[in-house]
């Protein structure tokens, strides 16, 4: 359930002022379901910047029977002429079983990551592109957006980095709760076949996630689904292509 959530990854105006930019100020909230039960709810929100400076964040709040799951993941990262660079992230969880932490110094002037997961401290180089598991999801839409072809990223997940790709599936209408959504399908690149994930991007809102289904062994395991979202009167500057 973790790792799913984590790569969630996640409006009432006029979408086409913003449908070209995934840094333009938005709250989405999702339902998370196991099966067909209702698990609980899950909050994605990215504030006006200061700056070039961003913090985007999100909270769950999950549940089945006597079993409880609540996170709070914070990440702080910066706009540069070379893309979105990763500062800080942090992650904390409670509920049912062991708490646990999770921060992330990304230091870009020495070339190092510090990272502490579950109290164990390690170091990883930074190089190349590199993300945290919150802000690589806005630079996926923004390579969606400026019709990358390559949609492979590198980041850092309880203390190693670890590599992600996603492979276009194709279009598709998803009507979720009465409301319908022009989606692009994509799926998570995976070695193995007993696990399949697949999300659905909604092009009208800036390839906002409307729709994230997890597999196990052919079994659908996870399904998340958008079932509101607002974006801000404040638009975000224009993103730099990247390189």
């Amino acid at each position: 359930m973790r790792k799913f959530l984590l790569s969630l990854a996640l409006p009432l105006l006029s979408i086409n002022a913003y449908a070209q930019n995934s840094l333009s100020p938005f709250e989405a909230d999702y339902k998370v379901l196991y099966g067909d039960i209702g698990l609980g709810k899950a909050h994605f929100s990215l504030p006006a910047p200061e700056g070039n400076y961003y913090e985007y964040n999100f909270t769950s709040e999950l549940s089945l029977l006597f079993l409880s799951d609540e996170r709070s993941i914070k990440s702080k990262f910066r706009r540069t002429d070379h893309g979105l660079e990763p500062m800080v992230f942090i992650h904390q969880r409670t509920g049912t079983g062991s708490d646990f932490s999770e921060q992330v110094a990304f230091l870009k002037d020495k070339s190092i990551v510090r990272s502490n997961y579950k109290g164990e401290h390690v170091e990883l180089p930074f190089e190349n592109k590199l993300y945290d598991t919150m802000m690589v999801q806005l630079q996926f839409r923004q390579d969606l957006i400026e019709g990358k072809d390559s949609l492979e990223y590198h980041m850092v997940k309880d203390n190693e980095i670890d590599d992600y790709s996603f492979k276009r599936m194709g279009e598709e209408v998803l009507n979720i709760d009465g409301t319908e959504y022009r989606t692009l399908r994509l799926e998570v690149i995976r070695d193995s076949k007993k696990r399949k994930t697949v999300v659905w991007m909604a092009p009208d809102l800036a390839y906002l996630p409307v729709r994230m289904t997890h597999f196990e062994k052919g079994d659908k395991q996870l399904d998340v689904q958008l079932t509101g979202y607002r974006f801000s009167d404040t638009q975000a500057a224009p993103l730099a292509a990247n390189p």
